[in-house]
């Protein structure tokens, strides 16, 4: 039986393409914790997960001091017993985003060193369920983005094959979001899709109101609308409004999911990989969402959650942020707005470890010596 021989920790800092800026924040920059897991066979899987410009140290400490050392002498194989063992371990600081994003970054690697061992690609091994999932940007719908600016990236990702922008919301007044959608409707026509993100920077009655115009312009979702841990006002929400309301990428276990799934506070659920705290979790929760009838269309990672949208059935949409550009060896294959799920074993991101030395801000090996 094989075993795990050597966990190194590293992390590298990405700078984002272009400006971020939504309802409550600015993109500053994304730290990425990396894991990297040996086994007595020979075989390497890497995970990693992120941070928007802080906590990223933070997550490094507790993979180091905590995590990292219990993985020594494990089963590679035993993947949810040691997600659970690793949980357990870490029950005083659960469920919170710094537990879930180090956990996730192991998570990641054993899949990813499970793929490689049975020379599968991840859509395959976690489902299979198709290999290809249309896109749709948010790269040129950042709210400090002039209304023009949002219509020439609009119109330039509909030449391009993508079937649709996200367009951030939260304007002082309604009538400014109004406008900039307006501008945006006009400009694609009926038949491509606008999502909205609110980024949670509204109250409750705030919400309400701009459901209705956002019900004007024939949105396909209002993502966060209010903050993530007020589920009743969600579910309020949603019984006002015929726009689907979209919530995930701030809940960080099954258990949230499973509230706003049963209180129909949700009708697209945005769980993302690393803030879940791995492929692991990712999973039941997308199955989960299956059994409500509700659609899965994940936050970020976009090169991770490829080949995850690609696992399962309930999955309609990809969001198009590519960030790991600059430290990997191959793109994501890309045709006419749709993208195409890796045919290699692993998670399916290329890494260039040649850059990636380079970019390291740190590195921690923890073996059993």
């Amino acid at each position: 039986m094989a075993h795990i021989t050597r966990v190194d920790i590293s992390m590298i800092e990405l700078k984002p393409k272009v400006e971020r800026k939504d309802a409550i924040q600015s993109f500053i920059a994304q730290e990425t914790p990396i894991v990297t897991i040996y086994d007595s066979d020979g075989v390497i899987g890497k995970g990693y997960s992120y941070t928007i410009g802080t906590g990223g140290h933070s997550i490094i400490t507790l993979l180091e001091r905590s995590l990292a050392p219990m993985l020594i002498g494990r089963d590679p194989d035993c993947i949810e017993q040691i997600w659970r063992d690793l949980l357990f371990s870490t029950h005083a600081t659960s469920v919170g985003a710094i537990t879930s994003l180090a956990i996730a970054a192991i998570d990641i690697a054993l899949w990813d060193l499970r793929c490689k061992k049975m020379d599968l690609p991840l859509w395959k091994l976690a489902g299979g369920f198709k290999d290809r999932i249309p896109l749709y940007t948010t790269e040129g719908g950042w709210l400090h983005l002039e209304t023009s600016a949002l219509v020439d990236d609009a119109q330039a990702m509909q030449e391009k094959g993508f079937k649709g922008s996200k367009i951030k919301i939260g304007k002082e007044h309604i009538s400014q979001d109004d406008a900039r959608l307006g501008a945006v409707r006009a400009a694609v026509g009926d038949g491509y899709e606008i999502m909205t993100d609110g980024n949670q920077g509204f109250t409750l009655s705030e919400a309400i109101r701009r459901t209705r115009m956002l019900e004007s312009h024939g949105v396909s979702w209002f993502e966060e609308p209010m903050p993530a841990d007020d589920l009743t006002a969600h579910a309020e929400l949603s019984r006002h409004s015929s726009v689907p309301i979209a919530v995930g990428e701030s809940l960080y276990s099954l258990s949230q999911f499973k509230d706003y799934l049963q209180m129909g506070a949700a009708s697209i659920v945005q769980v993302d990989v690393a803030r879940i705290g791995g492929i692991t979790p990712w999973l039941k929760v997308a199955h989960m969402a299956e059994a409500f009838n509700v659609m899965v269309s994940p936050h970020f990672l976009m090169e991770l959650h490829l080949s995850l949208v690609c696992a399962v059935p309930n999955a309609k949409w990809l969001e198009y942020i590519p960030q790991l550009d600059d430290v990997t060896q191959s793109k994501i294959k890309i045709h006419n707005g749709v993208a195409f799920a890796p045919q290699h074993s692993g998670i399916g991101i290329d890494w260039d470890e040649e850059r990636l030395k380079k970019e390291m801000l740190v590195l921690i090996t923890i073996t059993g010596n």
